[in-house]
Parts: structure tokens; sequence; C-alpha cells
């Protein structure tokens, strides 16, 4: 028997002409930390839309928690927590009435609501916040405070859309440390991002771009079985000049320049290749070796094919 809490079939999203979300199938395990990685404009946010039965598919099956998409959408809802991009907190209201608010939207039982609330506010850390309105709150405190509304009716699936994007890496390394401790609890997240350095945390990662699930595999197997072109690190006395040169080498598909290295993913290049191009334009002074492949390596080498 499957133990998928989530389980996607060739899901489709049209929006007149554009299609958003191209026949992506995929299935998330029970208590598993699955990423949805792409740029922005990729078709995250639909797809997430979607799962949570708040956008019907327009081709395509989904099932969330035992209960499909389209048939059952108002029973997906119940049973998943949802963190969208924007924090959904009222304002005017206080970090325990926004909390409460939520805890009744669920239906949380009269007789355990209060103890529930106790509960989430210690495991999200909001203690000594209880009283302050949501409009007054920190950009990482509004973010706990979301997902405590996400998760007071213990839900079998949590949702997470961009849920660090403009936090502070303290904060969102303390969001981090919660997943983890929910996913140990057999919750299954699904999150979206586009944070490199946060999907490596996932169990799995699905690599989508302009609609279609380009890869999908855990971290170490997308960096090993992915990529299909060498990763070469240049260090030198002149990067820009070894940039520029490298840009156009055959062979080259990407050029990175960051502070102390240059970083160049390419096609059958060897380092007779390099050291010949460097040395017939001028550059002397430079050190090549062959690298392994990062998951931002295989995010853009996969960008920009076809598939």
């Amino acid at each position: 028997m499957s133990n998928s809490t989530i389980i996607v079939e060739a899901l489709t999203k049209k929006f007149d002409k554009f299609t958003a979300v191209d026949q992506v199938s995929f299935q998330v395990e029970e208590g598993e930390i699955f990423a949805l990685l792409g740029a922005n404009g990729a078709g995250k946010s639909t797809t997430i839309r979607m799962l949570c039965g708040i956008l019907p598919p327009t081709a395509g099956s989904g099932s969330v928690a035992g209960y499909s998409i389209s048939d059952n959408a108002g029973l997906v809802r119940q049973n998943i927590g949802y963190m969208s991009q924007k924090f959904s907190l009222y304002e005017e209201l206080t970090v325990y009435e926004n909390m409460k608010f939520f805890a009744k939207l669920y239906s949380v039982s009269a007789c355990n609501i209060n103890k529930r609330l106790s509960d989430v506010i210690n495991l999200v850390n909001l203690n000594g916040f209880e009283k302050i309105k949501a409009k007054s709150l920190s950009a990482g405190i509004k973010q706990r405070l979301s997902l405590a509304c996400a998760i007071i009716h213990n839900p079998k699936v949590l949702f997470l859309d961009e849920p660090t994007s403009g936090i502070d890496p303290i904060s969102r390394r303390n969001f981090w440390d919660l997943i983890y401790s929910f996913a140990e609890e057999k919750i299954t997240i699904f999150v979206t991002t586009h944070y490199m350095d946060e999907a490596e945390y996932c169990d799995k990662i699905a690599l989508m771009g302009n609609g279609l699930i380009k890869a999908i595999g855990t971290p170490e197997e997308l960096k090993t079985n992915k990529l299909i072109c060498d990763v070469w690190k240049i260090e030198g006395a002149d990067l820009y000049a070894i940039a520029n040169i490298l840009q156009s080498t055959e062979g080259v598909f990407d050029v990175g320049l960051l502070s102390d290295v240059v970083r160049v993913l390419a096609h059958d290049l060897t380092v007779e290749d390099i050291e010949k191009n460097l040395k017939n334009n001028g550059v002397s002074e430079f050190k090549a070796e062959r690298v392994p492949a990062t998951l931002e390596d295989v995010f853009v080498n996969l960008s920009g094919r076809n598939v």
C-alpha cells in the first residue's frame, strides 16, 4: 500500500491560451519534506494553489491526504495547513486573537481550543507576543504567527509557498528547525522556494521551469545524475578578463563571476582548452580545476534546456 500523501498525475492549468502548469506528475510520501524549486513565474504557486483546493485544474488529477483536489476540495482544505507568500493575518487583531480566529475557522473543538493555542504558542516560540497586534510585529515574528495559524488544527499536510521570502537569515534558520520538527511528527511538508540553500534541507526536490517539472530527486541525486556538463573553478589575478574570455569559449554553457573565483559550466571542455584560450588572450596567472556540482549548477544547466 502506498504511503504517498500527495499524488499528482499530469496536472495542468491553463489561463486562456497560456499554460502555467504543464502535465506535472510526482508523489510526496508521508513525513517527507518536498520542495518545488524554480524561478519566479515557473508555475510553483499555481501548482500549490491547485493542490490546496483553491484553484481548479484544467486537466489531470491530484489527491492530498486521500482526497481528490477536484472532487473534494473542501475536505482537502480541512486536512491541510497553508501559508501563502503574503501574510494572511488580520493586522488589527493580536497574535492570540489571530490564532483563535483560525482555530475556530478550522473547527478546533471548544473544549480543546485553549490548550491547542497554548501548545502552538510554545511550539513556534510566540511567548510574550500574545497581546501584540499583528501590524506591530517584525517580519520574522509575522512569519511565525502565520505558521502558527497554518498548523493550529494539527493538519496532515503543510503547504508553504515561498515562506521565508523577505526575512533575515537567523529567522530563516529558526523556521527550518521548526519544519524539521514537524516532519518528525509525520506531517508532510510541501514547500515552494527559489532559495537553493533551502532546497538542500529537503528530502526531495522537483526543479520546475516554464510550467514543467524538469528533474526530480534528492539533492544528491540531482547533483550527481542530472548535471550533463562539467563544472570548473578558475582562480586568477584578473577574474573579469577570465570571465569575458571564457564566456565566448566553445563548449561553455554558463559563466559566473564570484568574489574570488570564476565558475564555469561547460560541455566537453578540458583543462588544456581553458589554459590555451586564456594564454592566447594574454592571461597567464590563473588556476583551473574541476569541482563538484552544486544544486545551483544543476538548476542553471536544466533551466537552459528545452525539456
